[in-house]
């Protein structure tokens, strides 16, 4: 059975990004920290346990062909650790729309 890490930080293939939009069946739009948005999806097993909303601050991985334009959902943040990106530099205030 495939559980959750408790917290982890984007390593330096992937991207921190905010989901925008919900489309159904584990796909979504996400504005990535290097200013593109991309279609993304949540794959295999982690789609049992990670639920994935509107406003939702996630970890994406950009895929081999057509990286500019889709991804793979990997992690999700809870509201309360992201002052912790913040403080190490790796949330600007420009992803994140209010």
């Amino acid at each position: 059975m495939t559980e959750a890490p408790s917290f982890r930080y984007p390593k330096k293939d992937e991207l921190l990004g905010y989901v925008t939009q919900l489309l159904g069946f584990g796909r979504m739009y996400v504005k990535c920290s290097d200013n593109k948005i991309r279609l993304c999806q949540i794959k295999g097993s982690l789609s049992r346990y990670l639920w994935v909303g509107e406003g939702d601050l996630v970890i994406i991985r950009p895929l081999v062909v057509e990286h500019e334009k889709k991804g793979d959902v990997l992690y999700k943040y809870d509201k309360n650790t992201w002052g912790d990106l913040r403080a190490k530099g790796y949330l600007k205030d420009g992803l994140i729309q209010q």
